[in-house]
């Protein structure tokens, strides 16, 4: 017999907040619990559709309750129980604090500084944390053309700090962007026709100090140094860090690795299956839970 919302959350706490074990967990699980984790309990999100999304209303339930989440289709603070299936889908407007616009979005919470984290994807990113989603090769004859920046560039320009997620190939690793869509650590100054660090260029401005935090791959997790170099923090269970650098395109950073990503605690599983996607929209199956935590949700 199903069980309601409420005899479900009863049943968080019951659920043993230990890592789970390899195989009872699948890839976009640990990737959405990773992404849960770059959440701070006082951040102010800007949310994405897809598994950011996911990772993100993670975080609300789990270690992160007081996290607000703002979309880009102007919802702000929504109490949604399950994901919504986009930024627009009005599930997400539950009990939300306000319901705006694009221009509250990005010309109100945006540009006042008010977004602390910012979660985006890319086609591309560069050893800097630049991203490309507009074009591949030459910009006026490019081999591939993609939608365009979108919000991209402003999300990753004036959030205090910005999440990327992104599936890891050579091709999608690269030293250097065709095209810098949003700029990392690294960006071309315009004044002097060079290449330089972002705190140079953007010195004087309140973003100067504001950039990527980490990226989310289904290889790993990466973090940037001092020198704004992207480096491998940890590598996905069964993925090994000869894999991990062989699906990039330059010379990547692997000494200040800490070992493998996190597991998911059967704690987190349970409310990323339960309460935020149970009707995987975004997740592509759900893996069984072993016997002793299914005989607490039974019993329960």
């Amino acid at each position: 017999m199903a069980k309601s919302m409420e005899q479900l959350m009863e049943l968080i706490d019951q659920i043993p907040d230990t890592p789970a074990n390899v195989g009872e967990f699948i890839l976009p699980e640990l990737m959405a619990i990773a992404i849960a984790h770059e959440v701070r309990n006082d951040d102010v999100v800007f949310a994405g559709t897809g598994l950011p999304m996911v990772g993100i209303m993670t975080a609300n339930f789990t270690t992160a309750p007081n996290a607000l989440l703002i979309y880009e289709s102007g919802i702000c603070d929504g109490k949604t129980m399950h994901v919504p299936m986009s930024v627009c889908d009005q599930r997400a407007a539950n009990m939300s604090s306000t319901l705006g616009g694009l221009v509250d979005t990005f010309g109100y919470y945006l540009q006042q500084g008010y977004v602390t984290l910012g979660f985006l994807g890319g086609a591309a990113i560069d050893k800097y944390g630049g991203v490309n989603v507009t074009s591949i090769g030459d910009y006026y004859n490019p081999s591939h053309r993609f939608t365009g920046s979108g919000g991209n560039s402003d999300i990753g320009t004036l959030s205090h700090r910005v999440a990327y997620i992104i599936l890891q190939e050579k091709r999608r690793f690269v030293e250097r962007n065709d095209y810098t869509t949003t700029p990392g650590w690294w960006c071309w100054d315009f004044k002097t026709n060079e290449w330089k660090p972002k705190k140079e260029v953007w010195k004087g401005t309140p973003y100067a100090n504001s950039g990527p935090c980490g990226v989310v791959t289904n290889m790993g997790v990466y973090r940037f140094d001092d020198k704004g170099e992207i480096y491998l923090e940890t590598h996905h269970p069964g993925v090994t860090v000869e894999q991990v650098k062989e699906n990039c395109g330059f010379d990547l950073n692997v000494s200040l690795i800490k070992g493998e990503t996190p597991r998911p605690t059967y704690r987190e599983l349970f409310v990323l299956r339960e309460f935020v996607d149970p009707e995987l929209i975004f997740l592509p199956a759900k893996t069984p839970y072993t016997p002793d935590v299914q005989a607490i949700i039974d019993k329960g």
